[in-house]
């Protein structure tokens, strides 16, 4: 784990000596779940620790493979360990037990205060990474073509189900109308279907209860004078029909304080707001519970910078969006949790 020696009065020296911290829990979501536990598990065994994971029980094949591939490759027993269940009982009891040193979650927004609740008192640390609203920003200066393409993979990457998914897209009014007009082709020329078909982009829904509550929401956005412009619907493909899929869809004619610009939708339903200038869109993107992850757009670095400082997320991209490194901590501020992982 290494130390820091830092020098003191005298003939004297400070040392401060990193140590593994025991039994980790990492409790994670049925999105991305593979990518999820291996973003908890590898930094915990990294630092000496052992680990404990609660996968989804929507999705819990995915962690039972990795630890079998892991003892298969001579990890020692109980070092990684997977238990599965529910959350309201097995996850419950798992960050109660007392040989848990550590809890790290990812998941909802409500979930995560539950689980902060538990180890605040018990006294031990959590590392909670939860929901997101996350802008996508594009100014009247950006290549347009390269946001189209990075608002698309922001957004319908995963079919939506993504904390940092860009949900909410911010243009400038000047060039508001000539970018959602290309969003649109591009949004409507998008592929929907089973992965094993040429040409798909975009897969179902995690489920069809999640498939029915995103159609809720959605129509609520209708009521409340959403103007569905591409999508908001299930595809029409006969192939399709047994299948919790749901199309590409794009929302205007809403504001920032609407329910679909607030709500964490987890699906493919992006938000499209115009904006006037930069202390406009700084403004309307802060206006949030949460602080997960913005994309900017511009050609012009110094604004980049200027509006990244100011906006209040955990991750900012300039000129890209969703791009990870492993070497950097990741997390949110507010209600997108607390600490970071890497």
């Amino acid at each position: 784990m290494g130390s820091d020696v830092t020098p003191s009065r005298g003939d004297y020296v400070s040392m401060t000596v990193h140590e593994p911290v025991g039994v980790v829990a990492a409790i994670t979501p049925w999105n991305s779940p593979l990518t999820m536990e291996a973003q908890k598990v590898a930094p915990a065994l990294a630092a000496g620790n052992a680990i404990i994971v609660k996968p989804s029980e929507v999705t819990p094949t995915a962690a039972i493979l990795v630890a079998r591939i892991a003892a298969e490759a001579g990890l020692p027993a109980g070092i990684l360990n997977v238990v599965t269940g529910l959350g309201t009982d097995t996850g419950v009891a798992l960050v109660r037990h007392p040989g848990v040193r550590m809890v790290s979650f990812t998941g909802g927004t409500e979930t995560g205060r539950a689980i902060g609740r538990i180890c605040a008192d018990r006294l031990i640390p959590a590392a909670l990474e939860l929901g997101g609203k996350s802008p996508n920003i594009v100014f009247e200066d950006a290549d347009l073509d390269a946001a189209v393409t990075g608002v698309i993979g922001g957004i319908f990457e995963g079919s939506g189900q993504s904390c940092v998914a860009g949900s909410r897209l911010f243009v400038q009014r000047s060039v508001y109308a000539e970018f959602v007009a290309r969003l649109k082709t591009a949004t409507e020329a998008l592929g929907v279907g089973l992965p094993t078909q040429a040409g798909v982009k975009m897969g179902p829904l995690a489920s069809f209860p999640h498939r029915d509550r995103v159609e809720r929401m959605v129509e609520d956005a209708r009521k409340e004078g959403g103007d569905i412009i591409a999508g908001g619907t299930r595809p029409g493909a006969p192939e399709l029909a047994d299948g919790a899929f749901y199309m590409p869809t794009l929302i205007a004619g809403l504001t920032n304080a609407s329910g679909a610009a607030r709500q964490e939708i987890f699906g493919p339903v992006l938000v499209l707001l115009p904006f006037d200038d930069e202390a406009d869109v700084v403004a309307q993107a802060n206006d949030t519970v949460y602080g997960l992850a913005c994309g900017i757009w511009t050609a012009d670095y110094r604004r980049a910078w200027r509006v990244a400082r100011a906006i209040e997320a955990g991750t900012v991209w300039i000129n890209t969006y969703k791009q990870l490194s492993i070497a950097t901590p990741f997390g949110g501020f507010k209600e997108s949790g607390i600490g970071r992982e890497k």
